[in-house]
């Protein structure tokens, strides 16, 4: 049995994603998605690849995933499925390309500046 193994980023969380030929379980940190992933919404971004190719229950994906936010690490897992689907079959790859779900997000948090209080917030101006 074949497993592929990648690996899937998104801001300062890190996705390391196993995925198998089975019956549609997906466990995030040695839980169920469900439980580990609260929202709707994290739970479709994370389904998001398996839709696209239509392979919804033809896969088993493990997920041990660390650092950042709900949100980050949801976009995480679903770019290290992506690519690991694409690893199965490289026809999948125009379809999800398409959706955009191969691409990997780049924007990240902007440093704190010396001497200000946020990244941007400057001082308060006076004119007089």
């Amino acid at each position: 049995m074949q497993i592929i193994n990648t690996i899937g980023r998104r801001k300062t969380s890190i996705a390391r994603v196993y995925v198998k030929p089975g019956k549609g379980d997906i466990k995030v940190n040695d839980r169920d998605l469900k439980e580990y992933f609260l929202s709707e919404i994290h739970q479709t971004t994370v389904k998001q690849p398996l839709a696209t190719v239509k392979v919804e229950g033809q896969y088993d994906v493990t997920v041990n995933v660390e650092g950042g936010g709900v949100k980050g690490q949801a976009e995480a897992v679903r770019l290290g499925i992506a690519r690991a689907l694409v690893q199965f079959n490289t026809e999948n790859k125009p379809a999800l390309r398409k959706e955009g779900l191969l691409t990997r997000d780049s924007r990240m948090v902007e440093r704190k500046k010396p001497g200000r209080r946020k990244a941007r917030r400057k001082f308060q101006f006076s004119k007089r």
